[in-house]
């Protein structure tokens, strides 16, 4: 059975290109671009949405260079999602490490990561592929929509299922689809093959969120790098306690709706929803949605006929699921 390390090979010598364009592109002249940026970039990062797209790059067999600055544009997208999302959640903590907001403060987050952005679309312009620039700024805008919608939407303990994976699909999912899709069109596919790749990221993206949002409550803060309980705090009401409130007990739904409602945030009473949550198996539907999207991203690959090559693809969608394993 292949891993993700395996995987990773494949586009190694690629991410290391990506790894110095990303500070490359920095204004040195700018200390405080350059720190905070530095910063953001060289602290832990995961890199999965530049991984995704060099992967799809390959598989669908692009031969020119373009795919290293479309990658370091996709992690500068994602970065300063994470500067802002920071400023907003009053975030201390981000990948082990402390906050830029924390270190530098609101204003250099927001100014840094409004930088990032700008910086993202300018690179877009500068190598020429516009098609990939209106597919990125679409979904830019549903990420900023989707934010906005989760903000007015904390501590609504009506939200259902669906409306959560609306969000989920925009705020997170679209920018792992367009990671994909963004290499099918790199590489000049057919109009199938390309929807077949933006369903296949799109799916991953929603299991990915879904397996963060289950970190949330049952994982531990060196295992993903930021803070345990951080929506439970901020009134996100994700999935596992979405199926809980739906499913608990009249008493047992009463006191978790108290609890958020006086914001009782100590480790007590999150433990208690916590068990709450196990108890009406919150945490195994979760996971089970988790890998019905996976089985999904899988299924839109059966476009490509080339078996063999599909291992790379197949494998970073196990990963997905791996990872609470």
């Amino acid at each position: 059975m292949s891993s993700i390390k395996s995987v990773i090979k494949l586009v190694e010598a690629e991410l290391k290109e990506v790894e110095k364009e990303l500070i490359n592109i920095l204004p040195q002249d700018i200390n405080l671009v350059s720190q905070v940026g530095s910063y953001m970039l060289q602290t832990g990062g995961k890199r999965f949405r530049p991984l995704l797209h060099l992967l799809v790059s390959k598989f669908c067999d692009y031969k020119g260079e373009k795919h290293i600055p479309v990658a370091c544009v996709l992690e500068y997208i994602h970065t300063a999602t994470l500067l802002h999302d920071d400023v907003i959640d009053n975030a201390e903590i981000r990948r082990g490490n402390l906050s830029a907001n924390s270190l530098w403060g609101d204003k250099a987050s927001v100014l840094v990561g409004d930088f990032l952005f700008s910086k993202a679309f300018s690179v877009m312009i500068d190598i020429g592929e516009f098609k990939i620039l209106e597919l990125f700024s679409k979904t830019t805008t549903k990420m900023a929509e989707a934010e906005a919608i989760q903000l007015s939407r904390a501590w609504d303990m009506n939200i259902s299922e669906q409306d959560y994976l609306y969000l989920i699909s925009n705020k997170t999912a679209s920018l792992i689809s367009a990671a994909s899709e963004s290499g099918a069109i790199l590489a000049g596919v057919n109009s199938e093959k390309r929807k077949a790749l933006r369903d296949y990221g799109h799916n991953l993206g929603v299991a990915f969120q879904l397996i963060d949002d289950y970190f949330d409550y049952f994982s531990t803060q060196k295992t993903i790098g930021k803070q345990i309980g951080k929506d439970f705090q901020e009134g996100n009401i994700t999935l596992p306690l979405i199926y809980t409130l739906k499913n608990a007990s009249s008493e047992d739904k009463k006191q978790i709706i108290d609890i958020l409602e006086k914001r009782l945030f100590d480790e007590k009473h999150f433990n208690y929803v916590v068990e709450k949550i196990k108890k009406y198996n919150g945490d195994r539907y979760i996971l089970m949605k988790a890998k019905e999207y996976i089985t999904r991203a899988k299924s839109a690959l059966e476009v490509f006929d080339h078996e063999e090559s599909k291992w790379s693809l197949i494998v970073t969608a196990d990963y997905i699921i791996d990872r609470q394993s």
